[in-house]
Order: C-alpha cells, then structure tokens, then sequence
C-alpha cells in the first residue's frame, strides 16, 4: 500500500505510513458522502427571502459557537452587561462593548470605548459598515455577519 502524503510503499494491512506517520486509507475509509449542486431553477425555490431589515450574527469561536443573533433593531448592543441584547459574558467584554446601528440600508458596528476594542476582519475599528461575511471579534469571541 502507497502512502497518499509521501509515496513510500508500506506492508499490507499497515494502518500509518512508516516513513511520515500518515494515517493510510483502505477501502472502508473511502469517504460515502456525496455533494449535490442544485440547479439554477431549484436554487430560486431554496433562496431565502429577503429581507433587508434583518441582518444575523453566528458566534464562531469563543464559547456558545453556533448561537445565531437577528439583528433587527434600529440599535443592538453587545457586551457583558446584562441588559445587553447580545450577552456575551467573559472577562474579555466589556460591560458596553459595541453597539450595531442601523444606517440608511446597512448596518453599522461601533466600538463603545471598549477596553480591548473591536475587530472587524481583524483590524481594530472604531466604527464602520458592515458587509456580508465579515468577522467581528469582541473580545475572545469571534462572530459572522450575514448580510440581509
């Protein structure tokens, strides 16, 4: 059996290759998952509607990942205070971290005089648009925004 990383040629029934430690496929390991790329007729019907008042926030990484947020309002705060409308609680967020606005046809991130500051793709900001798959970072808790 050949190793798929580095080409050494290793007994039979061997689970790692000898030469680099990669793990060797067999026959059973073959991946069984198929992908289905839909029509362009089907992707009409599976669209999502829009709705450009709603934008939505998932957490990636930093405790509670896969938690989904609508922004809706006008105004959303997020940071450690209870009161906030996005609650994120760690040492990291400060009690007023940020606050999202609704700005004309867009929504808009503010840092809030926040103590470790807000990134957005990675650059600390103090306020700017938002845009479809950017990520924000408060604190040690990293999010997604999905445009309306």
């Amino acid at each position: 059996m050949f190793c798929p990383s580095c080409g050494f040629k290793n007994s039979e029934g061997a689970d790692y290759c000898a030469k680099c430690g990669v793990k060797l496929v067999v026959d059973g390991d073959a991946q069984t998952t198929i992908s289905y790329q839909p029509t362009d007729e089907e992707r009409e019907t599976l669209a999502a509607p829009e709705r450009p008042d709603r934008a939505t926030l998932v957490i990636r990484s930093g405790g509670r990942a896969g938690e989904t947020y609508e922004i809706t309002a006008k105004r959303t705060t997020i940071g450690r205070h209870p009161d906030a409308d996005i609650f994120l609680d760690d040492v990291t967020v400060s009690r007023n971290h940020a606050v999202i606005t609704k700005e004309a046809k867009s929504f808009v991130i503010s840092d809030a005089n926040s103590l470790n500051g807000t990134y957005l793709n990675r650059r600390r900001i103090e306020k700017q648009a938002l845009a479809d798959g950017d990520e924000l970072q408060v604190g040690k808790f990293k999010l997604t925004y999905i445009a309306p």
